[in-house]
């Protein structure tokens, strides 16, 4: 079992560590433009790539997407109980707990782990909690709803246009299923790299409370998948990665949300940082308990 987990987690870390120390070296990475590029070009066209190739079933589509919202909610509804009886502001560290890093870390690992199959189930996950992250975890942050935000994250369509090839057993013509795949080849390489330059720039702070926190990341997403897959009675590969996608770290947009609307940016850089590197032993433990 070993051979396999290393070939799973092997190539992210050798990814994400390039991106750090490039980040250390102080080299120029712009880190906004490659982020812009993965969301608005990268992300859409593997989106739309991996439905034209794989063609998941409709069904198991549906339940990823209904098993994603209920483990948020679940995982909000927990992490606020929590936050209160610690006295913890919620508009500071709760979108950090409720969204997980199912982009930049939760694709990769999904695809080297089960191949095409599970990442179109996993980009499912990671559409919802992008949906979320830009309503429920920025109207949390910010203290007020910005719709437009939403409709301008090109995702959003993507997931129309894969819907539709599935739908209705539609076909790509051949030129643009040849562009989407090259313009979508780009998104996973980049989101690793781009990882690694983060955790190199972010602050330190409170270790014990990120600590804290971070545990309650990664073990509170995992006690709610288990329970929500349990409950909806989901195949196997569909409950791999709900509980994979949910047990993912503080993902690295909650940080520059804290950033930008001011709410203790520093502490969450701590929990993306300590959370992140919590993942890289948890992570490849949970899937050998799933899959033995």
């Amino acid at each position: 079992m070993l051979a396999p987990l290393i070939s799973v987690i092997a190539p992210i870390l050798v990814c994400v560590a390039l991106g750090y120390v490039w980040g250390r070296k102080g080299w120029s990475f712009d880190n906004a433009q490659i982020t812009a590029l993965v969301m608005y070009i990268g992300t859409p066209c593997l989106l739309v790539r991996t439905f034209d190739q794989t063609r998941p079933d409709p069904e198991a589509f549906g339940e990823i997407a209904l098993a994603t919202i209920l483990v948020t909610l679940l995982v909000a509804f927990g992490a606020a109980v929590i936050l209160k009886l610690a006295r913890l502001d919620l508009r500071d560290y709760l979108p950090g707990l409720i969204f997980p890093n199912t982009g930049n870390l939760g694709l990769p690992f999904i695809l080297f782990a089960f191949g095409d199959a599970g990442l179109a189930l996993a980009i499912v996950y990671f559409t919802v909690n992008v949906i979320g992250h830009f309503t429920l975890g920025m109207t949390v942050a910010r203290g007020s709803l910005a719709w437009r935000e939403l409709l301008r994250l090109p995702v959003i369509y993507a997931v129309g246009v894969g819907l539709a090839l599935i739908i209705w057993d539609l076909q790509l013509p051949k030129w643009i299923s040849n562009t989407v795949d090259l313009l979508g080849g780009m998104t996973i390489p980049l989101m690793l790299l781009t990882l690694g330059v983060s955790l190199s720039n972010l602050p330190l702070q409170g270790v014990k409370r990120g600590l804290s926190l971070s545990a309650l990341r990664l073990g509170g997403g995992l006690t709610a998948a288990l329970l929500v897959s349990h409950l909806l009675g989901l195949a196997e590969l569909e409950r791999n990665v709900l509980v994979l996608q949910s047990s993912m770290p503080v993902a690295v947009y909650s940080y520059l949300f804290a950033e930008r609307f001011g709410r203790s940016a520093e502490d969450v850089a701590g929990m993306v940082v300590f959370s992140t590197v919590m993942s890289f032993a948890f992570l490849p433990a949970l899937l050998w308990a799933l899959t033995r």
